[in-house]
């Protein structure tokens, strides 16, 4: 009788309790109510603004830093040259040269950077010689690259084309190559966006698995890792 009794007085078994029901990093003031739904909407539409950008830098990254590794030809440009007679009466600054090829070459060069480089003198074959004044103009999008070299006296403009594949289009987004400021503004809110999903995703982390231990190993070896590689690579 004693043994039965004591077989219907043991509980079911049940899962083992959290014993900590907290936030590892947050205040129990801080741990219920609006701030926690705050926290949580927070991340979520960050990380929904952010996920077509995050792909797109996720896998022109991936292909970044692996391709001297593993041989990956991920981009190539076309090159194309070319040399151009010169209207009579010649463009008389930079600015004139680049007009004038964006209209003959149907090209819009209204962003193109034109400098002037002053005439020198250089040592050639011991003997100083007088280098004339060049001109030069670039003008570069993520697919196409477009430059042009003028030597004050030639009667010729040599210009120089770069078409870009795909992947090297990719890359170029990635990197900002050619883009203008809006595209760096939004840019920076993916940034700035990671940074805020880095933070939130570790608090709300901390609900789901409350093991201190597992969560400063996991922060410090990562941390960890990255300082031995980049001193490692610099030769530190």
């Amino acid at each position: 009788m004693n043994s039965s009794a004591e077989i219907l007085s043991k509980p079911a078994n049940r899962p083992p309790q959290k014993t900590n029901g907290g936030y590892l990093f947050l205040p129990r003031s801080l741990s219920r109510g609006a701030f926690l739904k705050w926290l949580r909407r927070t991340h979520a539409w960050f990380g929904l603004w952010g996920a077509t950008l995050g792909l797109l830098f996720g896998f022109t990254g991936i292909l970044m830093n692996h391709r001297d590794i593993l041989k990956i030809p991920i981009g190539r440009m076309e090159p194309k040259e070319i040399q151009m007679a010169l209207p009579d009466p010649k463009p008389a600054d930079p600015k004139a040269l680049a007009a004038w090829l964006g209209q003959t070459l149907n090209v819009d060069t209204s962003h193109a950077r034109a400098r002037k480089e002053p005439g020198k003198t250089v040592t050639w074959n011991n003997q100083p010689v007088q280098q004339p004044a060049s001109w030069q103009i670039n003008l570069r999008n993520p697919q196409h690259l477009l430059s042009a070299e003028y030597w004050e006296g030639n009667a010729f403009v040599t210009v120089k084309q770069s078409d870009a594949n795909l992947l090297q289009t990719l890359n170029n987004l990635h990197k900002g190559v050619g883009m203008g400021m809006g595209w760096v503004l939004l840019v920076d809110t993916l940034a700035g966006g990671l940074i805020l999903l880095s933070l939130t995703g570790t608090l709300l982390w901390t609900r789901l698995h409350g093991n201190r231990l597992a969560a400063a190993g996991l922060g410090l070896g990562s941390l960890s890792l990255m300082l031995y590689f980049a001193f490692d690579a610099i030769g530190a």
